[in-house]
């Protein structure tokens, strides 16, 4: 799945081209996870103000209205002033005066919905619930080991959840979690205040890098211009099960955690 760095590598590969863009015509495909919301004929002759992130949401600002698009389990969006005729995966064209933005997703796991606005009730029941932004000012280590001694779970579910903070997805859980030394079923209540300033500062360490190098392609991901990312050669633990770890050498693990691979080392990743 697309996590944080990817859907933000998404955004700054198209937005500055698409800023500024009126709507021609609006072309669905096949029905994704939640419906439009409105009728895509609607749409037409709005300009396009910007391109936000919200989690792992891109938040595109019309002149009136915004469209929330998430990337699902295996979606992807180009934007280009043109495409190929849409093909079975392509589930949303927004063409404009600049460019056609796509959503291409083979799971239709994605969506395309349009709120309002970001106070609106569509709006809200998508975002409402996310947490902090990790790369943000609102993500204080002091916070986040209060937050932290109120979930009995174990670390690695609770980052997962996104309620406390947003866009830690699958692998960057898990190098965040090696980088700071915690076993990832430790549980988050126990963990001591220098420990919760380690794992704060490893997973903006993970994500910034992750940025740097375009995000994650473990199957499809690409961005808005077609290019893949590079993060996972430099994995630590992420998919390298059984391989030796690249500090003590011992054998990374992997156990399932929530129905999700997790992968960690142990010796270098303490209860």
């Amino acid at each position: 799945m697309p996590e944080l760095p990817e859907v933000e590598v998404t955004r700054l590969s198209f937005a500055d081209r698409i800023a500024g863009a009126v709507v021609q015509s609006v072309r669905l495909g096949k029905p994704l996870r939640w419906p439009l919301q409105c009728r895509p004929e609607s749409l037409v002759h709005r300009r396009v103000t910007g391109v936000r992130r919200r989690g792992k949401y891109l938040l595109v600002d019309l002149c009136e209205g915004m469209l929330l698009i998430h990337l699902g389990m295996s979606g992807s969006v180009i934007f280009d002033r043109q495409l190929a005729p849409a093909g079975t995966h392509d589930h949303f064209d927004l063409v404009t005066d600049l460019g056609i933005l796509r959503l291409h997703d083979p799971r239709r796991f994605g969506a395309v919905v349009y709120a309002a606005a970001e106070a609106d009730i569509v709006a809200r029941r998508l975002l409402g619930h996310l947490g902090a932004e990790p790369l943000g000012e609102g993500f204080d280590p002091l916070w986040f080991f209060a937050s932290l001694k109120q979930r009995k779970a174990a670390i690695k579910q609770v980052l997962l959840a996104g309620d406390l903070v947003v866009g830690v997805g699958n692998i960057y859980a898990s190098e965040a979690l090696f980088l700071a030394g915690i076993r990832p079923t430790t549980r988050a209540c126990t963990l001591s205040k220098p420990r919760v300033i380690a794992l704060h500062a490893a997973i903006r360490s993970v994500l910034s890098r992750a940025l740097e190098q375009g995000g994650s392609t473990l199957r499809d991901f690409t961005n808005a211009r077609g290019e893949s990312g590079y993060f996972q050669l430099e994995a630590m633990v992420y998919g390298r099960a059984g391989q030796p770890c690249r500090v003590c050498t011992q054998a990374i693990r992997s156990i399932r955690q929530g129905q999700r691979s997790t992968f960690f080392c142990p010796i270098c990743q303490k209860r």
